[in-house]
């Protein structure tokens, strides 16, 4: 039997919600970075949120990263139980077989999407809370998050970079 396919521990739902937790909060603060900065380039109003506002709507963002992280662990579980197909994965990425540069290049460019268009919806659906007034037109949610998915290049030719030096990928190498 191919040892890499037995069975392994399942995933604790607090690692799930840690790490939605770490990328959540990085995504957060550089979309609303960038919808600043593409608010400022289509010359689109002054979204411009002072560093309380950005605090008190990711207070209220928190449990939507929560959230997101139990149901993506809902659906991993789903559709991978026993997490063969992510095991089969991992051996391919230590073999050297798998992207080494980018981790889930799709992901990432989802993710830096996505994250902008979550990001101005909390940032709107706070208005009620903060009392604060937020434009955010349509073509500039779309502007940030086209922008934005360099964010999510980057973190992932970051994570990458760390799989290089620390020899994940080099196959037979390592060994």
């Amino acid at each position: 039997m191919n040892n890499v396919l037995k069975k392994t521990a399942p995933e604790s739902v607090w690692t799930w919600i840690l790490i939605t937790l770490l990328w959540g909060t990085v995504f957060f603060f550089t979309s609303t970075w960038m919808l600043s900065q593409a608010s400022i380039l289509l010359d689109a109003g002054a979204f411009r949120p002072d560093r309380s506002l950005s605090i008190t709507v990711y207070l209220l963002y928190t449990p939507v990263l929560i959230l997101i992280a139990l149901v993506a662990k809902a659906v991993k579980h789903r559709l991978d139980p026993g997490s063969l197909r992510q095991l089969e994965r991992q051996k391919r990425v230590r073999a050297g077989g798998r992207e080494r540069y980018f981790v889930s290049l799709a992901g990432s460019i989802a993710s830096g999407f996505l994250f902008t268009v979550l990001t101005a919806s909390a940032y709107v659906f706070a208005v009620p809370v903060t009392g604060v007034s937020v434009r955010l037109g349509v073509v500039t949610v779309l502007a940030a998050s086209v922008m934005h998915v360099a964010a999510g290049l980057a973190a992932s030719l970051f994570v990458g970079m760390i799989f290089l030096v620390s020899g994940v990928g080099r196959g037979s190498a390592r060994s």
